[in-house]
């Protein structure tokens, strides 16, 4: 009988698919990982996080996650922070 093996886990909080993803920013990730990883993505966005902390979070790029926000129809924020000041 063969050893159980434990999934291997990214780093990334709830997400224990997505070292692969991680470890090789040029392969594709499809099914069910890519789903996982979408999840992920929405999840963190809707919690405030902008795509470049979730990019560096996944070690993929910034255009990936973008993408992976617009598949899953996720409502995306405007550009920029807080203004300094009134309006001129």
């Amino acid at each position: 009988m063969a050893p159980e093996v434990p999934p291997r886990s990214s780093g990334v909080p709830g997400l224990p698919a997505a070292e692969s993803a991680r470890t090789d920013p040029n392969r594709q990730v499809r099914g069910i990982e890519r789903r996982e990883l979408t999840e992920f993505v929405s999840v963190e966005y809707e919690k405030g996080k902008s795509i470049r902390d979730i990019a560096s979070t996944i070690g993929r790029s910034y255009g990936f996650v973008h993408r992976l926000l617009a598949e899953s129809g996720t409502e995306l924020r405007t550009r920029g922070g807080a203004r300094k000041g009134p309006r001129k």
